[in-house]
């Protein structure tokens, strides 16, 4: 059987330290990337990935977006580990590269395998979730907190067409980590929700690490009441509460008990007492983050259902208000976020 040949389609911290993972086992990798000055820094010196154990440089191959209208080769893998919200116009930018019966595997946040879907066709669309922890604020330099070893991913198909293909997906993606296959993969998309809802814009809001937001009078509470509101979105929009991060089917229990232990995990297994979410790098960068892809989705799904999610919604609120330049973030808007927990 032919070697498959493999694309990373947004090459930044976390792209680059799992397609670093596969080239290192020998996999035929191109990484694609929007950052002009990390595409060279690749193609000079390799990808370097710093973890707690010890750096490796990685030599690459590596292109520009606007290098994909040269490709004459078609990728049977793609790997999309952009921005939620670019979802829609990297598939467009992939589609006429990806091979008639290859997969495009959405390693991302949100709740966006439909949008991938309506692109390139849910048979040739999978679903994943991923659970590490990087940052990259140096051109070909990726700061991993998470080794292959702790490292978590899981992946599923949509459509059956694609069912039994997951294999494939995982033949590559268990160089970078630990990968399971769904059976439910928006289901355990979800759940990866649930936590991030928790997590990623509220400590962002204060401009902390995650652990020392957690940390802050009331702030742990508010967060449970994001994850908790994330679980009732979760039932609302049709999906179910299903282990991930290697839970079992047993430490499933209520959304009340249930939602809070994931967040638990991600501070406990998945975050270092430095970790700062990739909503608070983006903003770091300059960059507007996923608000409306995350904390948005479970406020939108809530509404749909003719329910509420105040602490979501106050999140989504005074997030919005930091991008337009209103407000700075910063411990101060502790008072802001604690104001929507009510009856939490």
């Amino acid at each position: 059987m032919a070697e498959k040949k493999i694309a990373i389609l947004g090459s930044g911290a976390q792209g680059s330290g799992v397609g670093a993972d596969m080239v290192r086992a020998g996999l035929d990798v191109t990484f694609i990337e929007q950052w002009p000055d990390h595409v060279e820094a690749m193609r000079r010196y390799g990808i370097e990935v710093r973890m707690p154990e010890g750096a490796e440089v990685t030599p690459v191959r590596a292109f520009n977006l606007c290098d994909v209208a040269t490709f004459r080769e078609r990728f049977d893998l793609v790997f999309l580990v952009t921005k939620a919200y670019d979802t829609r116009w990297a598939c467009e930018l992939i589609r006429p590269v990806l091979a008639e019966d290859g997969l495009v595997v959405g390693l991302q946040n949100g709740m966006n395998v439909d949008e991938i879907a309506s692109v390139v066709g849910p048979e040739r669309t999978i679903g994943a979730v991923i659970e590490m922890a990087s940052n990259m604020f140096e051109p070909g330099v990726v700061n991993r907190e998470n080794s292959p070893a702790t490292a978590w991913f899981a992946v599923g198909a949509i459509d059956d067409r694609a069912r039994g293909r997951e294999q494939e997906v995982w033949d590559a993606l268990h160089h970078a980590g630990t990968v399971e296959i769904s059976d439910d993969i928006r289901s355990s998309k979800w759940m990866k929700l649930v936590a991030n809802a928790g997590e990623l814009v509220p400590s962002a809001i204060l401009d902390l690490p995650l652990a020392d937001a957690a940390r802050m009078p009331g702030v742990r509470e508010f967060m449970d009441r994001c994850c908790i509101e994330a679980a009732a979105a979760t039932v609302a929009s049709g999906s179910r509460l299903r282990p991930v991060f290697g839970l079992a089917a047993a430490d499933v229990t209520s959304a009340e008990t249930y939602a809070p232990a994931l967040l638990d995990i991600v501070l406990q297994r998945f975050s270092s007492p430095t970790t700062r979410t990739t909503v608070l790098q983006d903003w770091m960068k300059g960059r507007r983050a996923e608000v409306h892809e995350i904390n948005g989705t479970v406020v939108r799904a809530m509404r749909a259902a003719g329910l509420e999610a105040p602490a979501n919604e106050r999140t989504v609120e005074i997030a919005l208000r930091i991008e337009s330049g209103e407000l700075e973030r910063g411990p101060q808007n502790a008072e802001l976020l604690l104001a929507a927990h009510v009856g939490g």
